[in-house]
């Protein structure tokens, strides 16, 4: 069992493969990034087990990912940092209902300040207009 944990450890393809599929990509994607590459190119570097630091360099740029997390890319640390992130976020359905909330309100308080505003650049017109007789641009 231990063996084949190594194997698929030690595969660069098939971390390429997955961290391809992780950023929703397809092999055809990935080819295009790398300067037009064949699907059929990709399938078969995707296959390869050992993949020299330089092309993977290129690959791990394509990918938008660091070379060593490419080149170390583990299931388990994936799954372990996603679980642990989402479990100390703090971030729960209440919190996330409450902060629309405090979005919410502030932009209804924003309307009704500028609606006041204007009700007094309104009146504070029509005053002008009054006191010059309503010939406002005949002088």
């Amino acid at each position: 069992m231990e063996t084949i944990t190594n194997t698929l450890t030690l595969h660069k393809g098939r971390k390429i493969e997955r961290v391809r599929k992780l950023r929703g990509m397809t092999q055809a994607d990935l080819g295009s990034k790398l300067g037009g590459i064949s699907k059929q190119a990709i399938s078969k570097i995707e296959q390869s087990e050992d993949i020299d630091d330089t092309r993977l360099k290129e690959i791990a740029n394509a990918l938008e990912v660091t070379f060593d997390g490419l080149k170390s890319f583990n299931e388990d640390k994936v799954l372990y940092n996603t679980i642990n992130f989402y479990e100390n976020s703090g971030v729960t359905a209440t919190s996330i209902s409450a902060n629309v909330e405090n979005i919410n309100n502030p932009l209804e308080k924003t309307i009704e300040l500028y609606e006041r505003l204007l009700a007094i650049e309104r009146r504070k017109f029509e005053d002008s207009q009054k006191k010059s007789g309503g010939n406002v641009g005949n002088e």
